[in-house]
């Protein structure tokens, strides 16, 4: 009898415990685990950090330093050559270092258009194409250089197919090579290959060269 006392007890404290639960309570096994939250590197950008840009040899050439803004382009002694504002619209004005108007980059679907000062004429427009490759044409619609995708990064020509430079990223430094192979101008990091073959666009001077670059890798083309 007394076993059967305890058995009625336990019985009935199961029942008020079940009772006393809401009938949707989570179980420890069927509750969920918070998120595990993942963590994402930054791109690096032209508005991370001071991106140095070398002679062959390792002689500094110029930088562009991030400012809130846009960027600064340095020489190697940091003297500003040239001072690059971004609008909300992401379009470059370019400045000199009297900080008067000398042109803008005005970013459109898969093409950047180099504007004068007054903003009324087109001067160049670099266009991606569908294949991976771009153009650089005149205001004028008349093609320049072309850009063409290769297994070790870009090389610039002429329509009629001269090669005039290479884009090649080896050894953790993108290079600008002119047909000899030999480096013109490297960056270690902060640039995209296509940003460095800018560089290469030489009808452009090279505080154009420079907005165009920054520009370019701001949309973050490859």
């Amino acid at each position: 009898m007394k076993l059967k006392s305890y058995t009625a007890i336990a019985l009935l404290t199961l029942l008020l415990t079940n009772c006393s639960q809401p009938a949707n309570a989570p179980t420890p096994e069927t509750q969920t685990p918070p998120a595990t939250q993942t963590q994402t590197t930054p791109a690096v950008s032209s508005k991370s950090g001071k991106i140095e840009l070398k002679l062959e040899g390792g002689k500094a050439a110029f930088s562009l330093k991030p400012e809130s803004d846009g960027a600064k382009l340095v020489d190697e002694n940091d003297r500003e050559l040239a001072r690059l504002t971004v609008d909300s619209r992401e379009k470059v004005k370019i400045k000199d270092s009297g900080d008067r108007a000398i042109g803008y980059v005005v970013t459109e679907a898969d093409s950047w258009k180099i504007k004068d000062a007054s903003q009324n004429q087109e001067l160049y427009v670099l266009q991606r194409q569908t294949d991976g490759d771009y153009k650089l044409k005149s205001g004028g619609n008349q093609e320049i250089y072309r850009i063409k995708k290769r297994d070790y990064g870009f090389e610039i020509e002429t329509p009629t197919k001269q090669s005039l430079y290479k884009i090649k990223s080896k050894d953790g430094q993108i290079s600008l090579r002119n047909p000899s192979d030999k480096t013109v101008l490297y960056v270690k990091s902060g640039l995209t290959p296509i940003a460095i073959a800018c560089f290469g666009f030489d009808v452009l001077t090279r505080e154009q060269k420079a907005a165009l670059a920054y520009a370019v890798n701001d949309s973050g083309v490859q």
